[in-house]
C-alpha cells in the first residue's frame, strides 16, 4: 500500500514558530474521485502569502484553512492517475495542492495547468514563468503603469517576486532601485541585476537612501508594508503610483498598522492599489508568453533556493520570513 505524507495545520502559528503549529502525518494514498487528478508532487513552492491562510482572519482574499486539514500551496508534479478530461498520466502540471508527497485535486478548483516540458528548467514554472513572474509583470506594467525613464522602487527586491519585478522594470526602460535585507543582497542586486542602488533595511539606511533619488519615486512595487512604506511615501514623486503586492511585515505580527505618512497620499496626489493573482489568472497564457520571450533571450532569470525533502519543508518556509533566501524558495521532493 502506497502511503502519502502531508503537513497538517494543527494550530494557528505564533510569529515564525511553524514547528509547533504543523505536523507531518501519513495516511494511505487514496485514488482520485471522478473529476479529479492525482499528482505526484516533485516541487513545492514556498510563498509568503500562504502565511495568511494559517491565521483565523476572515477578511483576506481567501478564507483561513481549517485546523486539522492539510496545508495548501502551489505544487509542480506529474499526473499519476486521472479521472478528469484533458489530463493524462505523465502530464506535468502546476496546481494549488497540498504540502505532501501526492496532491489529489479537482483541476478546475485548483487551477491546474498543463506545463510545457520543453522549458529548459522546469523550476521556472514555479518562478519566472509561474505566479511570481505573472505577479511581477502585472504589477509593474499594469498596476504601477511603469514608463521608460521613471524611477521605480521594489521592496523585498532579492525575493522571488521582487527580483523579477526589478528585472522587468529594467526591461521596460525604468531606473530601478531596491530595498533588501543585508549588505550581500544589496551588492548582488547592484552588480548582477543592474539596480542603480539597493538599500539595506537592516542597517537603517532606507530613508536616507530614498531621499537621494533625484526626482523622487514614480512607482513603488511594495512586497512589505510596515515602516518601510512610511519611508517610501515621504519620498514619492507627485502623481506617483504604489502597487501593494504583499505585506510580509504584517503577516506574522497579528496586528496591522496603517502608514503614519498617510497625508502624503493627498499632498502628492498618489494612487495606491492592491492586487492579487486572481485578478489576472485568466491572462496566464499571454503573461507566460511574454515572460518566456525574456527568459529565452537571457534578460530575465531567477536563482533558486532549494531544500530537499518533504520533512524539511518548515525550514524552507521559514526562510521567507527571516530573509535567509535569495530568489525563489522551493522544496524538492525525493523520488
Amino acid at each position: 500500500m502506497t502511503m502519502n505524507r502531508y503537513w497538517r495545520l494543527d494550530s494557528r502559528p505564533r510569529g515564525e514558530d511553524f514547528a509547533s503549529a504543523l505536523s507531518l502525518q501519513e495516511v494511505p494514498l487514496a485514488d482520485p474521485a471522478p473529476g479529479q487528478i492525482l499528482i505526484r508532487n516533485r516541487m513545492l513552492s514556498m510563498d509568503a502569502g500562504t502565511r495568511m491562510w494559517m491565521t483565523d482572519r476572515t477578511d483576506g482574499y481567501q478564507p483561513p484553512l481549517d485546523l486539522g486539514t492539510p496545508m495548501q500551496g502551489l505544487v509542480l508534479g506529474q499526473v499519476v492517475s486521472s479521472r478528469a478530461s484533458g489530463f493524462a498520466e505523465g502530464d506535468w502540471v502546476r496546481a494549488f495542492g497540498t504540502w505532501s508527497d501526492y496532491s489529489c485535486v479537482d483541476p478546475l478548483l485548483s487551477g491546474a495547468m498543463k506545463l510545457d516540458p520543453s522549458v529548459a528548467d522546469m523550476r521556472d514554472h514555479l518562478g519566472t514563468l509561474g505566479m511570481n513572474g505573472w505577479t511581477a509583470l502585472w504589477g509593474i506594467e499594469r498596476t504601477c503603469a511603469v514608463k521608460a525613464g521613471e524611477n521605480v522602487l521594489v521592496s523585498a527586491a532579492a525575493g522571488s517576486t521582487g527580483l523579477l519585478a526589478c528585472q522587468i522594470a529594467r526591461i521596460l526602460g525604468a531606473n530601478v532601485y531596491g530595498i533588501a535585507g543585508g549588505e550581500r543582497k544589496c551588492r548582488l542586486l547592484e552588480s548582477d541585476y543592474g539596480l542603480i542602488a539597493a538599500f539595506d533595511y537592516k542597517s537603517g539606511s532606507v530613508a536616507a537612501g530614498l531621499s537621494r533619488i533625484e526626482g523622487g519615486i514614480h512607482a513603488y512595487f511594495d512586497n512589505v508594508g510596515g515602516e518601510i512604506l512610511d519611508d517610501v511615501l515621504a519620498n514619492m514623486a507627485l502623481y506617483g503610483r504604489v502597487a501593494i503586492c504583499g505585506l510580509i511585515a504584517e503577516y506574522t505580527g497579528g496586528r496591522q498598522h496603517g502608514p503614519e505618512n498617510f497625508d502624503q497620499i493627498l499632498m502628492k496626489r498618489l494612487r495606491i492599489e492592491g492586487f492579487f493573482s486572481p485578478d489576472f489568472m485568466d491572462q496566464g497564457e499571454q503573461l507566460t508568453a511574454r515572460l518566456r520571450s525574456w527568459v529565452d533571450a537571457g534578460t530575465l532569470s531567477l536563482p533558486y533556493d532549494v531544500t530537499t525533502g518533504l520533512e524539511n519543508t518548515l525550514e524552507a518556509y521559514a526562510k521567507l520570513f527571516t530573509g535567509a533566501n535569495i530568489g525563489k524558495v522551493l522544496v524538492e521532493l525525493q523520488s
